[in-house]
């Protein structure tokens, strides 16, 4: 045992170029170098900062011309003549690459959440993300950290503990009252820089698709937007399961070189954490020496856009929703009807907006709302992928459709084969015989059963 603790560490050697033999390729050992230690000249040669190789052997690898190699100082290559003869190789002998690997993630640890707010109230998809957070601390076994910013938030930080957060990053700056992308970037920063955590979760909104992305930038790391699940493999990276080409197949993509990993997350996507009220945690208050001085954009009005009567389609609890089997924009009557006997709202598919019969804020899937009600019904919708990610996790999925080969009931708990001009009308009819013979308050007690 005290021969093994004693060896010493397998020299990796640093990358050098071999005189007369780069073919100026277009760099690609440039564009391999995981840490941005190679530069090309105007002959479009490599220069190779020595002090940032870490001889992981990827531009080697990469180099078409065989014009890289690794080379040893003297007392690296007397280690190495040390070692020639032992079979019994320690971890430091493990692939280079995944040594390089293991030095770039070192350090990084926990998950976070970013806080969304906006006067003070948080965004519910904070919270789904504090729940799905919280799954992935326990398989990592890291802490579950809440990022709370803005002006008098400091009650978010409780908020966050009730639903799970173990620690909490506050910067509570008046500079931070309103969102804006710069002074936010600071900040956010600052706090990677400063505690360095391996992984980043944000809502995919308005503000958290524009922090997400300049921030991925700033820390050079990998961003998955518009994820619909998350998980962690062997070697502690996240699993990013998304839509891609179109939302025609799921793909799952991970950032095992790049730390911390980011990841943008719609809202209903993951389901709500029960909220416990009386947890605590650790508030860890952090200030950015930054004044309104050194911001250019100013808030000048908050405008709202939503006006009174708009519907919140991704709140709904009933939604009922209309495809391209609708036909026309008038046959989205009989659809209210249904909605208005459940107590529910209309939506729509894709090919429905596009068409002109619905409005763009009722457009369910991948480039509309994604929703998690108690009942979703589907009426001529045929079940593309795109219009699926945004509406499968509801509780309860009906689909009406006459083709009964139709993707929709894959997904669907009950499936209808038939004419929606039948089938509607007819729950329609069920629906108000229902009110009549047990009364409102029963209807409604039997629909969330």
């Amino acid at each position: 045992m005290a021969e093994l603790k004693n060896k010493p560490k397998k020299p990796r050697g640093k990358v050098r170029l071999v005189e007369g033999k780069c073919i100026a390729c277009g760099a690609r050992c440039q564009s391999s170098c995981p840490v941005d230690g190679i530069q090309m000249s105007d002959a479009g040669e490599p220069c190779i900062e020595l002090s940032k190789c870490i001889g992981c052997l990827k531009c080697v690898k990469a180099c078409p011309g065989s014009a890289l190699e690794i080379f040893y100082t003297p007392e690296e290559l007397e280690i190495l003549a040390q070692l020639a003869g032992q079979q019994d190789l320690a971890e430091e002998d493990a692939d280079p690459e995944e040594l390089a690997r293991r030095e770039l993630v070192a350090g990084y640890r926990g998950v976070w959440v970013f806080v969304e707010q906006t006067e003070g109230e948080a965004a519910r998809v904070s919270w789904e993300l504090m729940g799905k957070g919280k799954e992935l601390a326990a398989k990592l076994g890291v802490e579950l950290c809440a990022v709370v910013m803005g002006d008098q938030v400091g009650h978010l930080c409780r908020e966050a503990f009730s639903y799970g957060a173990d620690k909490a990053y506050l910067m509570d700056q008046l500079v931070l009252k309103h969102y804006r992308t710069y002074p936010y970037l600071d900040a956010l920063c600052h706090l990677i820089d400063k505690f360095k955590p391996e992984i980043v979760l944000m809502g995919a909104t308005g503000m958290g698709r524009d922090l997400a992305g300049a921030v991925a930038t700033r820390v050079k790391t990998g961003l998955t937007a518009d994820c619909t699940g998350l998980d962690i493999d062997a070697k502690r990276n996240l699993m990013q399961t998304r839509p891609a080409f179109g939302g025609n197949i799921m793909a799952t993509i991970m950032c095992d070189r790049f730390r911390p990993q980011m990841a943008t997350v719609r809202s209903h996507v993951m389901p709500m954490p029960a909220q416990m009220p009386g947890c605590t945690g650790k508030i860890v208050p952090v200030s950015l020496p930054i004044s309104e001085a050194d911001i250019f954009t100013k808030v000048l009005q908050v405008i709202r856009d939503k006006k009174a009567g708009d519907v919140d389609i991704a709140g709904a609890e009933f939604i009922v929703s209309g495809g391209r089997g609708m036909m026309a924009k008038e046959n989205f009557a009989i659809l209210q009807e249904l909605a208005d006997e459940l107590g529910g709202v209309v939506g729509a598919s894709r090919s429905a907006v596009d068409a002109g019969w619905m409005p763009g804020d009722r457009q369910v899937g991948q480039t509309g709302k994604t929703v998690r009600p108690k009942i979703y019904i589907a009426c001529g919708i045929s079940g593309a992928i795109q219009h699926l990610v945004g509406m499968q996790d509801s509780d309860l999925i009906v689909a009406i459709n006459r083709d009964k080969e139709a993707p929709i009931f894959e997904v669907a708990n009950y499936g209808i084969v038939g004419d929606l001009f039948d089938v509607v009308p007819a729950l329609i009819a069920a629906l108000r015989e229902m009110k009549t013979t047990k009364g409102p308050a029963e209807v409604k007690d039997s629909k969330a059963a």
